[in-house]
């Protein structure tokens, strides 16, 4: 009767309530299922675009999956890193970032009812684990090498990063153009290895797309100085970037000077004439005929007098030349910049065969032709019709650009149009029942997520996706590993005939990157808010 009455204790104090970490869980895959469902009607050729409207009346029009995240107010934190997993796909391979949202969305979607049905998210994280590294495996066995030679091949995978983009009707223009300028910035001892900032692309308005073209020099959107009447052309160039002033030396700190009559007034201005004139006879005395002005913030790079002299000692003056720009330009012009007027050397200037201003549309551009022993560098003009044209223009030449860097890093190209997710879909499902347990549960489940992709291409281009899906997977069965969607005609063919391809790095950082930020939000079991 005693020990009837003692009370239980150790089984009240054991109980731990569990439904609070479920909801949290539960919100955060909502959360970036809600993020992956807003982008995903722009995936594919046949996408639609987004508006973005941002606060201060700007207007984008744009359907890569990184700038639409990127602009969007997201303030839940697992959301937040849904835009981040974008962001990573852009700077690691720089296409395939809608791709790259919508896998983690399906997957945080067979994540949930893997959850539900009560299998512990360590489980199925690692499950996720494994299956990411067969994944790799089977897409790398998939892949067919190709040479940097091979410039069709570049050629096709570029314009198949365009086409999905709004201006996917310029996509023969631009293509071979980011091919060859991607091919012209390799440096022949790190041939692994492109920077793309070494390609600068310059916009400006007018025209259209149809009128964008690479330069072989250096392009400025600015024009030169006018004021004094100096030259606008110039042949036979020797080119100085300059990172002083041409103006007279203020004192350091805040004074002021009291001037209490005429004959002190007219010599602090002999002075500075003499000061000015010093400067401009040193420049001449090198032969230097053109001058770049890094833009200065302490004080005028140039005065209305040191114009004047520059002119009457016939200089060309190009000023406020941004200082992010200083860098590509001294690499292009195989110059030194120069940061004081004692160091004005001749060996430090670089060498142009022409340096002049031309009109276009409704404003003028400088171009510098015919640079000696130039730099691995490359200009390309983009025009468009209007601002919104033309900030899409200069997102889908990137993104090409970043294709073609794909293919210079890792030299292998596979199928588009949904045939590699089918076909992994496939492989893994067999996988899945060689496993044991648990585990082969998972990692089925995540074989029937990677159908998304072929399925929301389908939907997109308003396509039966069902119908479609299924003859896809029938295809592969019978062994066709190269069959996908062709879009245009709205049926499954050989999707490498059709010229729809694209580098072996997006399909792979794609389902890693997705992998691994679905399993951080799994592993999250509660938020803890800091003040």
């Amino acid at each position: 009767m005693a020990a009837a009455s003692r009370p239980r204790a150790s089984k009240a104090e054991s109980f731990v309530d569990n439904k609070r970490k479920e909801d949290i869980r539960s919100a955060n895959i909502n959360a970036g299922r809600a993020v992956a469902d807003a982008v995903r009607t722009s995936l594919g050729p046949k996408g639609m675009d987004k508006m973005i409207s941002t606060a201060s009346g700007e207007v984008i029009i744009t359907n890569d999956g990184a700038t639409i995240l990127n602009k969007m107010d997201v303030l839940q934190p697992a959301a937040k890193m849904m835009v981040e997993l974008s962001k990573s796909q852009d700077s690691a391979a720089g296409d395939g970032t809608t791709t790259v949202v919508v896998l983690a969305g399906a997957l945080l979607r067979v994540c949930q009812s893997l959850l539900a049905s009560g299998i512990h998210p360590t489980v199925i994280s690692d499950a996720l684990h494994k299956s990411c590294y067969k994944s790799v495996d089977i897409l790398t066995a998939m892949a067919v090498p190709v040479e940097l030679t091979d410039r069709d091949s570049l050629v096709k995978s570029a314009s198949t990063s365009l086409n999905s983009k709004v201006v996917s009707q310029y996509s023969t223009l631009l293509a071979p153009l980011a091919v060859d300028a991607v091919l012209s910035v390799i440096d022949p001892e790190k041939p692994e290895i492109v920077d793309l900032r070494d390609i600068k692309i310059v916009k400006k308005l007018g025209g259209t797309v149809d009128d964008t073209h690479t330069v072989n020099g250096l392009v400025f959107d600015k024009k030169v100085s006018h004021a004094a009447g100096g030259p606008t052309r110039m042949e036979n160039a020797n080119i100085a970037v300059i990172q002083f002033q041409i103006s007279p030396p203020k004192t350091d700190i805040e004074q002021s000077i009291v001037v209490s009559d005429y004959t002190q007034m007219d010599r602090i201005l002999k002075e500075e004439r003499n000061y000015i004139l010093g400067m401009i006879k040193k420049i001449k005395a090198t032969g230097c005929n053109v001058l770049l002005i890094q833009k200065s913030i302490l004080r005028d790079a140039v005065t209305d007098l040191s114009l004047h002299y520059l002119a009457k000692a016939k200089i060309m003056v190009i000023k406020d030349v941004e200082r992010d720009e200083i860098e590509f330009v001294t690499k292009t012009l195989n110059c030194l910049p120069i940061a004081n007027i004692e160091h004005f050397r001749a060996e430090k200037l670089g060498h142009a065969d022409l340096v002049e201003e031309a009109s276009l549309g409704d404003g003028k551009i400088l171009k510098i032709t015919g640079i000696k022993d130039m730099g691995r560098t490359t200009s390309v003009l983009v025009r468009g019709s209007n601002q919104l044209v033309l900030d899409e223009a200069e997102r889908s030449l990137h993104d090409a650009l970043c294709v073609v860097r794909c293919l210079v890093s890792k030299r292998f190209l596979i199928a588009g149009g949904g045939a590699p997710e089918i076909e992994l879909s496939r492989q893994l499902g067999a996988w899945a029942k060689v496993l044991h347990g648990m585990e082969g549960y998972c990692v089925k489940s995540f074989a029937e997520a990677l159908e998304v992709i072929p399925y929301t291409l389908a939907e997109n281009a308003g396509l039966n996706p069902i119908a479609i899906v299924t003859e896809l997977r029938n295809k592969h069965a019978q062994g066709e590993i190269n069959a996908g969607i062709n879009v245009r005609k709205g049926q499954i063919t050989n999707i490498l005939e059709e010229n729809v391809v694209q580098p072996l790095l997006v399909s792979t950082s794609a389902i890693t990157l997705a992998t691994e930020c679905v399993r951080m939000i799994l592993k999250i079991d509660d938020i803890v808010t800091v003040r």
